[in-house]
């Protein structure tokens, strides 16, 4: 092999089509864009969704749903992750430093998920009736 024959492998590369060259090319005349119209014509076109002036789908179809953004600062734990705690006074901070709630946390949940069977206090921490119900039978308490 040498310097000066070498050259891209075949397909590798190919001729740029050319438009408006005349009839014999198959893309003279109007090169290709059809008759008239705003994609015809040079720098004429219109944002995604655009349908012509014509109300858009996507503002004939009514508006649903919410989602909260403070939803990313409230967490749920639930009652076996508890139960893995080695300790027995629970609060946001203790949940931060054992890894089972993000640093951004600020309001956490209890959930009735799991079983728990030793005694647990939990400090700002809320909880529903269900995990309630569980820790109070376990001799556990929920402070506010």
């Amino acid at each position: 092999m040498e310097l000066n024959t070498i050259k891209p492998s075949s397909g590798a590369k190919h001729a740029k089509r050319r438009v408006g060259r005349g009839i014999g090319s198959g893309l003279g005349k109007t090169a290709g864009r059809g008759h008239k119209g705003q994609k015809s014509r040079a720098g004429g076109y219109h944002k995604v969704g655009f349908e012509g002036g014509q109300m858009p789908l996507q503002r004939r179809l009514p508006k649903r749903g919410f989602k909260s953004h403070l939803l990313k600062f409230n967490a749920e734990i639930t009652l076996s992750q508890l139960q893995a705690l080695a300790v027995e006074e629970v609060d946001v901070l203790v949940l931060k430093q054992a890894g089972l709630v993000a640093d951004m946390i600020k309001v956490v949940k209890v959930i009735k998920s799991g079983e728990l069977s030793k005694k647990i206090v939990l400090k700002g921490i809320g909880a529903t009736a269900g995990a309630k119900a569980i820790i109070e039978a376990a001799g556990g308490s929920i402070a506010a």
